[in-house]
């Protein structure tokens, strides 16, 4: 037996269709939670806050993984390829990098 797909009627509210730019996110886990935090950082300052916290579950972030990834292409086939700052290196220590931790 197949499933029908079900329609989701989505709400966004009026604060939330602003958005939040990000330009760093620190990544962390435990067992059971994948937690991304979304921050700015602004040239020549040593402080920065967090903007907003998601938490999720590692299937739901491997899931949004995936997403992204696919949306990437996407993105890439229609406007071209994203270049990174420096290449493929790692040389900067600030951005969208995962944490490093061995918890």
């Amino acid at each position: 037996m197949q499933m029908k797909p079900q329609q989701l009627n989505v709400e966004l509210g009026e604060k939330e269709s602003e958005g939040i730019y990000s330009n760093m996110v620190m990544i962390a886990q435990s067992p059971h939670e994948i937690i991304l935090d979304f921050a700015r950082m602004v040239p020549g300052q040593r402080k920065t806050k967090i903007y907003a916290r998601i938490i999720m579950t590692p299937a739901h972030a491997k899931m949004l993984h995936k997403a992204l990834e696919d949306n990437l292409k996407k993105f890439e086939g229609k406007y071209g390829v994203i270049n990174l700052p420096g290449g493929n290196t790692e040389e900067k220590n600030i951005g969208f990098q995962s944490a490093k931790n061995d918890d």
